[in-house]
């Protein structure tokens, strides 16, 4: 039977890992970590949520996509082939299951900076001041940048052999950048840095009936490239050279918003309005609490049932090819 020794050498964070790290309790130290700072999501915060009560659920369209007006002739009815139709299509949604497990053994939750009040078989280190909410909290803010990178950049083809779990996870399905490669409007920079011509010709690329409200439309770029875009406006001698400069002025061009996304490649953007994307879940992300008394080991998993979709791929654009910033 294993020791309470090597059940405890089980556990994903050690003691150990503190006392190396600079986590366990010293005299004359603060009482709080300070936080590592990641990228946050933009996407799924403005994504159109769908919820689900099934693994797949189908999102029917209807509309005519031609003229349906024809020259009247007295007395005389439309032919078959005159006679209009709507058209209809179907976007399917098929969830895959997400999971996330994080275990912490009651003497780190007893031996650090933020320690509670007590690591008993009660409920510990769950208040304010306690590491395992510091930990719940950050594993909230990293799961849904995580969900953000599958829900851009996911690619059935992805392949990397140096890391099974990256493919496994990054492979799972499309996401929108691939499908809006697959289906919706390219607009090729040909290597050109950003600037008002690149988004010009994304307008273009958007069909027209699409481009009725440009204000709901925006231009999603890379974290540099936005900054590019406001470095050119500040070149002006104006006063809205100024407030790129000085301030932190919305930016937009064409009418439509600018704004950049954590996770987005260099190289591409996306112009489109942001409840053209889908989001659907079937399960909502969760947290489930357990523990184990004889490894004394306090567990933490995080489940989610997810899918992403472009509800109206012909109004979505994908910029490619733009030069790094």
């Amino acid at each position: 039977m294993p020791s309470n020794e090597s059940l405890l050498r089980k556990a994903d964070l050690a003691i150990t890992d503190l006392q190396s790290n600079g986590g366990e309790l010293t005299p004359e130290q603060g009482n709080r970590f300070i936080r590592k700072l990641i990228e946050q999501p933009t996407l799924i915060r403005q994504a159109r949520v769908v919820e689900m009560t099934a693994p797949q659920r189908k999102i029917n369209k209807i509309g005519f996509g031609s003229r349906i007006m024809r020259k009247a002739v007295s007395g005389v009815a439309l032919t078959e082939s005159q006679r209009a139709k709507p058209s209809t299509e179907q976007i399917e949604l098929n969830t895959k299951e997400q999971i996330a497990e994080v275990r912490l053994p009651y003497d780190v939750l007893e031996d650090n900076i933020e320690r509670a009040t007590t690591a008993s078989n009660e409920a510990s280190n769950t208040g304010p001041a306690g590491l395992r909410q510091t930990i719940i909290d950050l594993i909230a803010e990293r799961a849904a940048l995580d969900m953000e990178e599958l829900g851009l950049l996911a690619d059935t083809t992805y392949t990397n052999a140096a890391d099974q779990d990256d493919e496994d996870y990054m492979s799972q399905l499309d996401g929108w950048l691939k499908r809006g490669s697959d289906d919706g409007n390219i607009s090729d920079a040909a290597g050109a840095t950003i600037s008002k011509a690149v988004f010009k010709d994304g307008l273009k690329t958007m069909p027209t009936q699409y481009q009725r409200n440009k204000t709901r439309l925006t231009h999603f770029l890379s974290v540099n490239n936005e900054t590019e875009y406001r470095d050119t406006l500040a070149d002006r001698g104006t006063a809205l050279g100024d407030q790129m400069t000085q301030g932190n002025s919305p930016l937009a061009a064409y009418g439509s918003p600018v704004g950049s996304v954590a996770l987005m490649p260099e190289d591409q953007g996306i112009y489109t309005d942001p409840l053209n994307l889908i989001f659907g879940i079937q399960r909502a992300v969760s947290m489930e609490f357990d523990k184990d008394i004889s490894a004394r080991v306090y567990k933490i998993v995080l489940t989610a049932r997810i899918d992403f979709q472009i509800e109206e791929p012909e109004a979505f654009v994908k910029y490619e090819n733009i030069a790094a910033a």
